[in-house]
């Protein structure tokens, strides 16, 4: 008597992988979302070691709509904004599972670009956020929001919390 045996099929994605998403993924979300009337919140960041600054952030962008989409920069743009040497300190794939596993967010888009431009341009989210550090003028992307009938919002920085300072922290005690 023969031994069947099941095929070996891929692993399903799930959870917080599932919300990794490339261009052509997000937008089809976007379209699904929008018929439904979701209002969709954009915020973009490296997010290298997620902190309590940032689930202040993300919480706070997550409430000015229904969906709350980042851009995650790639490795290699971490690396060309000039941070440090050793940044940054988990792969793109680490931190975009890290963000997909928040309540508050809906969807993650890696980008390769220095900034997000193309990416807010593709997408043409209702809102566009920054932490507070950032004037709404200053925010990459604002005028193409803005041009399409969205807001733009700087939000509350959380003071005493950033990923260059608990590395310094980590690194010297």
């Amino acid at each position: 008597m023969s031994e069947t045996h099941a095929p070996v099929l891929a692993p399903a994605i799930r959870g917080s992988e599932a919300r990794i998403m490339d261009l052509v993924q997000v937008r089809r979300m976007l379209n699904v979302w929008r018929l439904k009337g979701d209002r969709i919140v954009f915020t973009n960041g490296c997010f290298d070691i997620v902190h309590q600054g940032h689930i202040q952030y993300l919480e706070e962008a997550a409430a000015l709509g229904h969906r709350l989409v980042i851009g995650l920069n790639s490795d290699a743009s971490v690396r060309r904004l000039g941070k440090a040497p050793d940044r940054p300190l988990n792969d793109q794939r680490s931190r975009g599972i890290v963000l997909g596993a928040l309540r508050c967010v809906d969807a993650v888009v890696v980008f390769e670009e220095d900034t997000p431009l193309e990416l807010i341009t593709a997408l043409k989210p209702d809102v566009l956020v920054k932490g507070g550090d950032w004037k709404p003028e200053q925010i990459v992307g604002s005028e193409v929001v803005l041009a399409n009938g969205g807001t733009v919002r700087s939000l509350s920085f959380v003071q005493g919390f950033s990923t260059t300072a608990l590395v310094e922290k980590i690194k010297h005690g």
